[in-house]
């Protein structure tokens, strides 16, 4: 594990590994660089890149420092970017890919290309009226430290079902999961926005090459919004992979990185 602190000097936790151009990997909430698949998917993506890996502050081994605002998140990233030589690719995923969208636009030249996987807003009106009560709840959650309760409520929005959630209340990761509670506020309320519409106006601010990907298998709403944005982007590409979910497999997802960042 190696730290970078970032410019209000928060130490952001890191791990580096292959050989070959920057790629920056970017998680989605309640993610860290040690869940999930991201360890398959810095195997296989740095026997082509040198992959930086990291948790987000608030997160695993990284630290957290009051006020929280999207602006601290995006100079984590310009310091990884800075250790890592001064220019990176960007790789998000979910609201990692809006937070990795905001920092291509804030960092210039230090971002070389944008990689998104299904960021996740929405533009219908009904599915706005359920976001907007959903950060009030969590909101509240949050507030009364009922952090279980809060981790709850996200997967309940995302359609997990009931028994999973309970089931999931007495493994070893829930722990783990309430630690990080409070880093879904970030995510939803600060970076996707009070009713997480898709900022098109935003999007055609990214001057670079971007790749903007949604899966075959998803939520619907995942490929409006991913063809909105690349529509407003000047230079995208939109692309689906098949047969893949909200969780895309490292297996499909890495050889279409590969070829983006490489071209």
């Amino acid at each position: 594990m190696n730290t970078v602190t970032s410019k209000d000097g928060t130490k952001i936790a890191y791990d580096k590994e292959g050989e070959g151009p920057t790629v920056l990997l970017v998680d989605g909430a309640l993610c860290t660089r040690s869940t999930g698949s991201k360890p398959e998917l810095v195997k296989l993506l740095a026997a082509h890149f040198t992959v930086y890996s990291y948790d987000r502050r608030g997160r695993g081994d990284s630290e957290d420092t009051k006020p929280y605002a999207v602006e601290r998140e995006i100079e984590d990233t310009e310091a990884l970017i800075d250790a890592a030589g001064g220019a990176a690719y960007l790789y998000g995923h979910s609201s990692g890919a809006a937070l990795a969208m905001e920092t291509a636009i804030r960092l210039g030249k230090k971002v070389k290309k944008l990689a998104m996987y299904e960021a996740p807003y929405n533009d219908d009106s009904q599915a706005q009226r359920a976001w907007r009560e959903y950060l009030k709840h969590l909101t509240e959650l949050l507030a009364a430290d009922r952090r279980g309760d809060a981790v709850a409520l996200f997967m309940k929005l995302v359609e997990t079902p009931t028994e999973q959630i309970e089931g999931m209340r007495h493994a070893l990761i829930w722990p783990l999961l309430e630690a990080i509670a409070p880093t879904l506020a970030y995510d939803h309320a600060a970076i996707l926005g009070e009713d997480a519409s898709v900022p098109t106006q935003w999007a055609a601010r990214v001057t670079i090459p971007v790749l903007v990907m949604s899966g075959g298998a998803s939520y619907p709403f995942m490929h409006d919004t991913a063809r909105a944005l690349s529509q407003a982007m000047p230079h995208a590409e939109l692309r689906v992979l098949e047969g893949q979910s909200h969780n895309v497999d490292p297996d499909v997802l890495v050889p279409a990185l590969v070829e983006f960042f490489s071209l």
